[in-house]
């Protein structure tokens, strides 16, 4: 690990100062993604700006007339027992409790999750010198490298990495909007335009500006959150990334769906709303034929590589699986 300025602001305005008036910063919250990557050498940032304790509210779980605000500061493990969360969106709860291991969920915060780095061996190994995320222009090791866990969904011929979390999908699926602190005042988009497709510029990750700081996500009160779950299929049953997640939420009247909420996850460069799926099923039952067609229509434009080609059934068996799944559920 190298050497580097330690600041912790007393406010998010001190916070969002500080982050912004240095050449290379970055936030520390739980700290469990980004000391990991500077422990790899990965990550450099010449100042980490601790933003823990900087506001209360950051902390904070809350209903607020037609929405539930969820403070970027709060950790994955309260959020995932919080009374609103679990008895409106267990989407969300589903996608935390699947994600990490206990020890992390108690220290990781929401907004820390929802930006971790891709788990690409390439770009974890500076060994690699081709790596467009983390070296742009030197190339992208894993178009014709060991790719099984990459991406078919958004790639492009500079980057195939995968987007890993699991709350973000639940995130996109949700129709959750973000709200943002920076140099230049506070600002919200909604979710879905948070992480940016690689395209010839695969370092570029989010839509946040140099300094910008989450501070909460807004989540919709609708009919479909409560028939709503998160699939997550992995390798191992524990402790694993996705190999593909499908976070489904349906509003169905007399077993017609009325409205769908789709995103997956394991299979795209970012979390990916399958908006061709959701098309597919309105004014239809969620039986299994109607189900499959979703699925091949959210897949329509996959590009496997290499050891991933898996990747397309896989996602379409996952969704298929995801909305029979929701449309039996009981609310």
């Amino acid at each position: 690990m190298r050497p580097f300025v330690y600041d912790r602001p007393g406010d998010v305005a001190a916070a969002v100062q500080a982050a912004g008036a240095a050449a290379d910063a970055h936030y520390l919250a739980g700290g469990t993604t980004i000391l990991d990557l500077m422990k790899l050498d990965v990550m450099q940032p010449a100042r980490l700006v601790d933003i823990n304790g900087i506001d209360p509210a950051l902390t904070r779980i809350e209903r607020r007339a037609n929405e539930l605000h969820l403070g970027a500061l709060a950790t994955m493990a309260d959020t995932a027992v919080h009374p609103d969360v679990a008895r409106d969106y267990p989407m969300i709860v589903q996608s935390l409790e699947l994600a990490a291991s206990a020890q992390i969920r108690n220290m990781a915060t929401l907004g820390g999750n929802v930006l971790q780095r891709t788990r690409c061996s390439y770009f974890r190994d500076p060994a690699w010198s081709a790596c467009n995320k983390r070296a742009p222009g030197t190339g992208c090791a894993a178009l014709a490298g060991v790719n099984r866990k990459h991406a078919v969904l958004g790639v492009s011929d500079q980057c195939i990495a995968a987007y890993p979390g699991d709350l973000a999908q639940a995130l996109v699926a949700l129709d959750a909007a973000v709200d943002i602190a920076g140099p230049n005042g506070a600002r919200s988009l909604r979710f879905e335009e948070l992480h940016l497709l690689p395209g010839d510029t695969p370092h570029l990750e989010t839509a946040l500006e140099p300094g910008e700081l989450i501070t909460r996500f807004r989540l919709p009160v609708a009919p479909w959150t409560r028939r709503s779950l998160y699939l997550k299929i992995r390798d191992r049953e524990s402790y694993e990334f996705a190999l593909a997640s499908a976070a489904v939420a349906l509003d169905l009247a007399e077993g017609t769906v009325r409205a769908a909420r789709i995103a997956l996850g394991g299979v795209a460069t970012r979390p990916w709303r399958a908006r061709d799926a959701e098309a597919a099923l309105l004014g239809k039952p969620v039986d299994e034929a109607n189900a499959k067609r979703a699925a091949a229509a959210a897949f329509a434009s996959a590009q496997p590589h290499g050891d991933n080609g898996y990747k397309r059934e896989l996602g379409q068996r996952t969704l298929v699986r995801a909305l029979l799944q929701a449309s039996m559920l009981r609310i």
